[in-house]
């Protein structure tokens, strides 16, 4: 497993579990919001943390910490990720999976293999945006799999969309809504602008405006709630 980044103890990463977050490198989308540029453009330019040394301070921290977040880059392009969440069963830890959702093929065999406890899975637009967003030409029906493969499995799940002014609005999420149509949770994540994004210049919403966006979305998915964002 390619880990560039540990993170031990985080309330945010897991809902309601003390967690641990590992951070995996490369990714298949160029998305010019991600907040993770090093990891996606030039994961070797990161520090390499070997499992043995997240394994081993699971252990010792296995009663506190009660859960692991893969998240990256994309998790699902590791080769040896499911041999490496399998260690972390063989802990006794809860694991939750992060995926831009484009190899269904590997979120499912997790799934089945009783690998991944939680999935949360962004939705970056309605299907008609999403190569535009992500940066790199998109064959939506990867995006559409996976979503359904969510929509009729036992995991817990979730799907999120960190929500932008140049790509995002009103009929952005009545498209998505059908997409995900019901769905039991969906988040409208805030964006805020950084140096740590791929390329900035990128507007976020303000609360008001996320809310009249969540209650577009409410027609079709049980609950849906705003991260980030006061």
């Amino acid at each position: 497993m390619q880990i560039h980044g540990f993170n031990k103890t985080t309330l945010l990463d897991y809902p309601g579990i003390v967690a641990s977050t590992i951070f995996t490198g490369n990714c298949n989308f160029r998305c010019r919001f991600c907040q993770n540029a090093d990891l996606v453009l030039d994961p070797l330019s990161q520090p390499l943390i070997s499992e043995q040394e997240v394994l081993d301070h699971l252990r010792k921290r296995k009663g506190i910490v009660k859960g692991v977040c893969i998240t990256g880059g994309e998790p699902t392009l590791q080769p040896d990720l499911a041999d490496f969440i399998g260690k972390i069963k063989d802990i006794g830890m809860l694991v939750k999976l992060d995926t831009n959702g484009y190899r269904p093929e590997v979120t499912e065999s997790l799934i089945k293999a009783g690998l991944v406890d939680y999935v949360a899975m962004d939705v970056k637009s309605s299907l008609e945006g999403y190569s535009e967003i992500c940066g790199v030409n998109i064959d939506t029906d990867k995006i559409v799999q996976s979503i359904e493969l969510l929509l009729h499995q036992n995991t817990e799940y979730e799907f999120r969309t960190t929500v932008i002014k140049e790509y995002h609005n009103a009929e952005t999420f009545r498209a998505i809504g059908e997409l995900i149509k019901g769905a039991d949770k969906y988040f409208l994540q805030g964006y805020i602008d950084s140096d740590r994004v791929i390329a900035g210049g990128l507007s976020g919403y303000e609360r008001k405006e996320l809310e009249s966006f969540a209650e577009i979305v409410s027609a079709y998915v049980k609950k849906v709630d705003i991260r980030g964002v006061d």
